[in-house]
């Protein structure tokens, strides 16, 4: 009796342990084909625009999600969601433009180190539109993911950025902008994440074709074997399955966890970048890489604690304590 009840503790450890394996293998898989997808769409510049590389990968997402949409959802949305998917489609399709015309300019390293710096901008910009300001210890860890990304387009001495570095940083601060606006346009209200995710990709899918219909066709008969199967890289791994791992994975692990194994996508550029196409950072591009990693996961940790931790309590005009309402950030 003392053996069973032992092995069925055993067992339920193992199960539980198998469980939450699978879902951080998930997880680190999202980020792993995020952080290949800098190099594949480089490679893809080569034989077309950006706007026909853009263009073909959504129009492949849109097809996966529309088909994933007609399966789950099935529910027509109101206008309210139109508007906010479109809406939504348009600040993506912005920073999907400058990441790929960025990566194009620099090098795949470069580009996935750079666009990290998305989980720096994205809580300073949500404390100013919530006023609730950070701690001091989140501002030093901005300033030395910043000085990282300094010494990281350095090279092997100080010189002033090339293109695709500045428009990889400002697609980072857009993408800031686009998560901010993401969670106040959509925070409490019953919108399908698949509905608005199909919307978003329709938008950017028809951007892309709308700025360079001719340089679609042509990239068409210009990929290849190889160039297509990058297509559907980027239209089904980076797209349609990590947002379908995301979803499911979030709702069986918590969003720090998530975060901290997502966030490993810059490791993984670097990675692709330096085992698959021969780059190289130098020393100081090496220390520009692990100060922007330590500072985007410090603040990243930082900005987690605080927003799980209840606001202190204000005065009120009478001198006494005024409560305050915890606010949910998703």
């Amino acid at each position: 009796m003392c053996f069973s009840i032992q092995d069925g503790r055993v067992n339920n450890l193992w199960s539980r342990f198998g469980r939450v394996f699978g879902i951080d293998v998930a997880l680190l898989a999202v980020a792993v084909v995020w952080g290949a997808s800098y190099l594949v769409a480089k490679d893809l510049t080569l034989a077309a625009s950006v706007p026909a590389v853009l263009g073909w990968r959504f129009l492949v997402a849109s097809l996966a999600l529309g088909a994933l949409w007609a399966w789950r959802v099935r529910r027509r949305p109101g206008r309210a969601e139109l508007g906010t998917g479109a809406l939504l489609g348009l600040t993506q399709a912005a920073v999907l433009f400058l990441e790929t015309y960025g990566v194009a300019q620099t090098r795949a390293a470069n580009a996935g180190l750079i666009i990290s710096l998305t989980v720096v901008f994205t809580p300073l910009l949500d404390s100013v539109a919530t006023r609730r300001w950070l701690p001091p210890g989140f501002f030093v860890a901005a300033v030395v993911g910043v000085v990282g990304v300094a010494l990281l387009v350095s090279g092997d001495g100080f010189r002033t950025p090339n293109p695709g570095d500045l428009l990889m940083l400002a697609a980072a601060a857009v993408r800031a902008f686009h998560v901010t606006l993401l969670g106040a346009l959509t925070r409490n209200k019953p919108y399908s994440s698949v509905t608005v995710t199909l919307i978003q990709s329709v938008v950017c899918a028809v951007a892309g074709i709308a700025l360079d219909p001719t340089g679609m066709v042509a990239a068409a008969f210009a990929f290849g074997p190889s160039g297509w199967l990058g297509v559907l890289f980027l239209g089904l791994a980076a797209s349609v399955f990590a947002f379908v791992v995301q979803l499911w994975a979030v709702r069986r692990t918590s969003a720090s966890r998530a975060s901290l194994l997502m966030g490993t996508e810059p490791v993984w550029a670097v990675l692709a970048g330096v085992l698959l196409a021969g780059e190289t950072l130098g020393w100081l591009g090496a220390l520009g890489a692990a100060l922007i990693v330590g500072g985007c996961y410090a603040g990243q940790r930082i900005e987690s604690r605080f927003r799980q931790a209840p606001p202190a309590p204000e005065l009120g005009a009478d001198g006494g304590l005024k409560r305050i309402g915890t606010e949910i950030h998703v």
